[in-house]
């Protein structure tokens, strides 16, 4: 009904139709909004025509020179140079609304697209020649016509073949042609109903890749074209078309990337690589970037050239380095060579004194790095561990979080990053300060990292006087979002507990209970393998491979459910009758000898094998990784 009302011209009664709308369904006022904004500028349209011809009907001389000229203008067979003097004097005659809206009821739009001579120019337009100087009138026209005139807007970009034939003149062969034609689009654009009639009308790939184009140019117009795209790439409508439609403007994207930053417009170029890196959030448009090699040799390419002279080139590697962050959060990447060639330059960035190229690198860095063993170890070699330490103490959130990442990498699966960060980290000075912090991904892999050094000799021995264990203790049996952290810190205290054990003691006594210990009689201790797992944030990883030597330590525990709530690294997850205890931390369980208690213990045999200790016996067939059992009733 509120269209049909605005189609008869009853604006106050179509809007009412459309605010009722939000009555029905208030999910959609931002189609209301725009159900209004048409009446809004279809009722000043209106208003405009009324007063344009009540001064055209009392003989006002302007409106009257106006109507003849179009009247002559819209006359076929005239020579081009007739047709581009009389479109320069309309255009200056273009001064306010009344002339505006005279062109407009006159059909002045098919003064060009209805006469075949001057549309043959748009094709022909070559350097000096008179079909460059009818084209440019004619976009200086369009202009004037235009300039604060939303209906004008929207008719010209109705028009027949425009879509098609306004974005084909950003890459004119003809200079002139090519600079009028981007003022008129960003005339356009200035307004949200411009940029809307852009996106809903124009050939987007087109347009794109006539914006871009104009990387070409060290002036100006540069800076002004990628300040349009960068407008357009945050209007959600343009976003959703860039996903669906990537395919087309990648070899124009894949073009930019590979133009000379040397002899490019390092402004421009930046902020068209920032404008591909906020694109590239989005997982679909990872995904399509991830699948072109090509795009992702001509970022290595890009990354290699600003290299040579990094001062001059900052901006754009800094938004080049924030491009290939989101590149990278897709596995597999473009190759492992690909990888490897991009830890190597990112370690040789590493040595920058920009804070901003130092974050990015070692951000990037952090996601190529577990790639290949090998890459590992180059960068291990390299100083990578004495430059995480030095991020880590110096602080910043995002800085910490690549840094920490990074070791967690290194020590997981290199002896001598375990080494490194002893040496370095003094008694973890740095490493138990980041698991009080109150950032998980921070504690989740600093766990992680504490962990792996506790597999060097001696470590484990050398913080006794500290107080680790209550700190594992605690986050083994936080309600942290991240399961990852309560593993990992389990684990950690787990290493810590084989490895020395004087810590069995303290952490089985660290919760005050009688009802756990070794020496307690019908109570049997079960050692086994618990995956290790690292966290770079968003969501928790699958855990990692199972390994011989990462077992939980002797430290016994009864399975009575009134004890189990009280243990802190313990979880018990009822579920419909069943109880499912999820071990989080504290090194092993001791089993009641009466097995008959229970219906079942089993999931997986191959991932958790028992370990008698000296004391206790234990049926040799027994063995499971998670403690999922039913109580009998």
């Amino acid at each position: 009904m509120g269209k049909a009302h605005l189609a008869l011209k009853n604006y106050s009664v179509s809007r009412e139709c459309f605010q009722k709308i939000l009555d029905i369904n208030p999910q959609l006022q931002k189609q209301v909004k725009d159900y209004l904004n048409q009446v809004d500028l279809r009722e000043k349209a209106d208003l405009q025509e009324k007063e344009a011809h009540e001064l055209l009907d009392s003989g006002e001389d302007t409106a009257v020179t106006t109507k003849n000229l179009l009247e002559t203008l819209s006359k076929p067979d005239h020579n081009l140079l007739f047709y581009a003097g009389g479109i320069e004097i309309l255009t200056e005659m273009m001064k306010d609304c009344t002339e505006r809206t005279l062109f407009r009821t006159h059909n002045g739009f098919s003064i060009v697209t209805g006469n075949e001579n001057i549309k043959r120019c748009f094709s022909t337009a070559a350097k000096g020649t008179v079909e460059e100087t009818v084209c440019v009138c004619v976009l200086r026209l369009w202009q004037a016509v235009c300039s604060g005139n939303d209906e004008n807007q929207r008719l010209l970009v109705m028009c027949p073949d425009m879509g098609r034939l306004l974005p084909s003149l950003l890459a004119s062969e003809a200079l002139t042609v090519r600079q009028q034609s981007l003022a008129l689009v960003l005339q356009l654009a200035q307004m949200e109903n411009g940029r809307s009639l852009i996106i809903d009308h124009l050939d987007l790939t087109r347009l794109v890749e006539g914006l871009v184009s104009f990387l070409e140019f060290s002036d100006k117009n540069a800076n002004s074209a990628m300040g349009l795209l960068t407008d357009l790439a945050l209007e959600k409508r343009f976003q959703v078309w860039f996903q669906t439609s990537f395919p087309g403007v990648l070899p124009a994207l894949t073009g930019v990337l590979k133009r000379d930053p040397k002899v490019t417009n390092t402004s421009a170029l930046s902020q068209c690589i920032a404008i591909m890196g906020n694109l590239s959030a989005e997982a679909s448009t990872q995904r399509q970037m991830s699948a072109s090699e090509e795009f992702g040799a001509a970022c290595v390419g890009l990354m290699a050239s600003c290299e040579e002279d990094v001062d001059l080139l900052r901006d754009v590697l800094y938004a080049l380095l924030g491009l290939m962050m989101n590149l990278c959060l897709r596995s597999p990447f473009f190759s492992e060579v690909w990888a490897m060639e991009v830890s190597r330059r990112c370690m040789s960035l590493l040595n920058s004194q920009d804070g901003g190229i130092l974050t990015r690198a070692a951000g990037v860095l952090s996601r190529t790095l577990s790639s290949s063993l090998q890459t590992i170890e180059e960068a291990v070699g390299a100083g990578v561990v004495k430059k995480m330490i030095k991020f880590l103490k110096m602080g910043g959130q995002n800085a910490s979080r690549y840094a920490i990442k990074i070791l967690a990498v290194c020590t997981n699966t290199c002896h001598e990053a375990r080494e490194e960060v002893i040496r370095l980290d003094k008694k973890f000075s740095v490493l138990l300060t980041l698991l009080s912090s109150e950032d998980e991904i921070l504690v989740v892999n600093a766990a992680f990292c504490l962990g792996n050094c506790m597999e060097v000799p001696q470590v484990a021995t050398s913080l006794l006087k500290t107080d680790i264990v209550q700190v594992l203790l605690k986050l083994a049996g936080s309600d942290a979002r991240n399961t990852a952290l309560q593993l990992n810190a389990g684990i950690a205290l787990a290493k810590l507990c084989t490895a020395e054990p004087r810590y069995a003691g303290v952490a089985g006594g660290s919760h005050g209970s009688q009802q756990a210990g070794q020496d307690q009689p019908g109570h049997h201790a079960v050692a086994g393998t618990l995956p290790h797992t690292a966290w770079g944030g968003g969501s928790s990883r699958r855990p990692g491979a199972f390994c011989a030597d990462r077992c939980w330590a002797p430290v016994a525990a009864s399975l009575e459910e009134a004890f189990l709530k009280e243990w802190g690294a313990l979880r018990l997850l009822p579920e419909r009758g069943k109880m499912l205890v999820y071990l989080t931390g504290i090194c092993s369980v001791c089993l009641l000898p009466d097995f008959s208690l229970f219906h079942s213990l089993s999931l997986h045999p191959s991932l958790f094998t028992p370990s008698p200790s000296p004391s206790h016996t234990i049926s040799p067939s027994l063995s499971f990784s998670l403690f999922y059992f039913s109580r009998k009733r």
